[in-house]
C-alpha cells in the first residue's frame, strides 16, 4: 500500500508537529459514520501502538492501524 503527500501537504504536516512541540507523523483511520458507514479520520500521531503500520511519504511517518488498512486501500 502507498499513501502519497504533496509537497506542500508534508510541509504543513512539519509545520503543525513543529507547532505542537509532540507527535511522530500523522495517523490515518476510518470511523463508522454516516449513511455510506465510514469516515476518514486525520489526526496527529504521537505515539505507535503494536496493531499499527508505519509507512513514510517525503520523510512523514504514517502511522495506520492494521485493520484499517484494506479501508484506506
Amino acid at each position: 500500500m502507498a499513501i502519497q503527500l504533496t509537497d506542500k501537504a508534508a510541509i504543513q504536516v512539519r509545520q503543525q508537529l513543529a507547532k505542537r512541540g509532540k507527535g511522530i507523523g500523522l495517523r490515518l483511520g476510518v470511523k463508522r459514520a454516516g449513511c455510506s458507514g465510514y469516515a476518514y479520520v486525520i489526526d496527529f500521531a504521537d505515539e505507535i501502538e503494536p496493531q499499527d503500520v508505519v509507512l513514510e511519504c517525503q520523510g512523514i511517518k504514517i502511522v495506520v492501524q492494521r485493520d484499517h488498512l484494506h479501508y484506506l486501500e
